[in-house]
């Protein structure tokens, strides 16, 4: 007997392996115990308002684009990435400054947190998230791309994470 196929997809093909692996690596990150060796409790406290006035503005860009990113695509928002059926390209606001600002916000207060803590391990997770959402976001944008044909000219005038930069 023939298997019957409802139509929908399976799982993954709209990026529901990227989501759980995205949480496996923000679990992971926020248990990861902080590892700076040579720096003592006298230099950590030494040196707290500098890594204060260091991680501040990280974690201040954080919340702008988690907050208003969230805002500005709440009706096409999903944990996915592949995009919503009823999906609108987003380009105002905070993503005209960034392509991906939720992905941007998670990577940004990571760096607040690894340069607060001065944190060789978190420095580690940091790299490999910001390799993860690279590889999720270029995901992504081919299914954007496929659904607003001009996305393509978006994404050549927005930078993907760090406005001006990359």
């Amino acid at each position: 007997m023939a298997k019957q196929t409802t139509g929908k997809p399976g799982f993954g093909a709209r990026g529901e392996l990227l989501v759980v692996i995205q949480f496996v690596l923000m679990i992971g990150f926020a248990l990861l115990p902080v590892w700076h060796p040579g720096l003592g409790s006298e230099a950590m406290a030494a040196s707290s308002a500098l890594r204060t006035w260091l991680a501040v503005p990280f974690a201040l860009v954080a919340l702008v684009f988690g907050a208003f990113g969230s805002v500005h695509i709440r009706d096409y928002l999903t944990p996915l990435p592949y995009p919503v059926d009823h999906s609108q390209l987003v380009q105002h606001g905070v993503y005209g400054v960034v392509r991906h600002p939720l992905y941007a916000s998670l990577l940004f207060a990571g760096a607040a947190w690894t340069l607060y803590n001065l944190s060789l391990s978190h420095l580690l997770a940091l790299g490999v998230a910001f390799l993860f959402f690279n590889y999720k976001a270029g995901k992504e944008e081919v299914w954007l791309t496929e659904r607003h044909p001009e996305y393509i000219g978006y994404a050549q005038r927005v930078k993907r994470f760090i406005p001006f930069v990359y």
